[in-house]
C-alpha cells in the first residue's frame, strides 16, 4: 500500500529549498488576510499546522505564544532560522497534522495555511485541530478550493490523480470538509485567483 505520508515528508523535504521562492511573495497577501480575520488577544497560544518554512510568521502578532509543526524536518528546520532572525520565540516540532501530540482544549487559535489540499486524509486533519482547540478557539484555513456548490467532474478528478502525487489535491471543498468536521463558517473570502483560494475563519460548533 502506498504511502503517502511517507511520499508528502519526501517531497516536501525536497521542495524545501526552492519553497520560498516559489511561495513567499504569490501568498503574502493571502496570508496577511487570512489572519486579519481571526479575533487576536494577547497571551493567545497559536499553533500552526503544516507550517512549512515558517512564511506565516511575519504576519502573526507578537505578544501570543506561538507553536508550529510540520511534517518535513527539512521544512522545520528553515522555520527555527526565520524565527531566530525575526527575533520570535516558536516552539517548532516535527509531527504529523493527522497525529498532533498535544493536549486536548489547548490552543486559542489553530491555522491550516496551504495544507488541507496536500492532506492525505484532511478530515483526520481537522478532527486533530478541533481536540486540540479550545471550545471557543478560532480555526484560521487559507487553501485552494473546489466550488462548494460544483463537485469535480471527471475531468478534473482525471488530473488530480496527477496533481494531488506532485503538489495538490485540485478537488476538495472547504465547506462540506469544515462542517463535516464540526465547525461552522464565520468568513469565508476570495483572497486569490478569483475564488479559487479563500480565507476561511471556523469554530467548532
Amino acid at each position: 500500500m502506498f504511502n503517502t505520508t511517507g511520499w508528502n515528508r519526501l517531497r516536501y523535504s525536497l521542495y524545501a529549498p526552492i519553497y520560498d521562492a516559489v511561495a513567499d511573495r504569490a501568498f503574502r497577501r493571502p496570508r496577511r488576510a487570512a489572519l486579519g480575520q481571526v479575533h487576536w488577544r494577547p497571551g493567545m497560544r497559536v499553533l500552526l499546522v503544516g507550517a512549512g518554512t515558517g512564511l506565516d510568521l511575519p504576519c502573526l502578532p507578537r505578544d501570543v505564544e506561538l507553536h508550529a509543526t510540520d511534517l518535513s524536518p527539512a521544512m522545520v528546520r528553515r522555520l527555527k532560522r526565520r524565527a531566530e532572525a525575526l527575533g520570535m520565540d516558536v516552539q517548532a516540532e516535527e509531527m504529523d497534522a493527522e497525529r498532533l501530540d498535544f493536549p486536548d482544549d489547548h490552543f486559542d487559535v489553530v491555522v491550516m495555511h496551504l495544507i488541507l489540499a496536500v492532506m492525505p486524509d484532511p478530515a483526520r486533519g481537522l478532527a486533530e485541530a478541533q481536540r486540540v482547540l479550545k471550545a471557543d478557539g478560532q480555526l484560521c484555513v487559507m487553501d485552494k478550493f473546489q466550488p462548494d456548490d460544483r463537485p469535480a467532474g471527471l475531468a478534473r478528478r482525471g488530473l488530480n490523480a496527477i496533481a494531488s502525487a506532485v503538489a495538490t489535491d485540485i478537488t476538495r471543498q472547504a465547506r462540506p470538509l469544515l462542517e463535516q468536521s464540526g465547525f461552522v463558517i464565520e468568513q469565508d473570502t476570495p483572497v486569490m485567483m478569483g475564488s479559487l483560494f479563500r480565507a476561511l475563519l471556523a469554530r467548532p460548533a
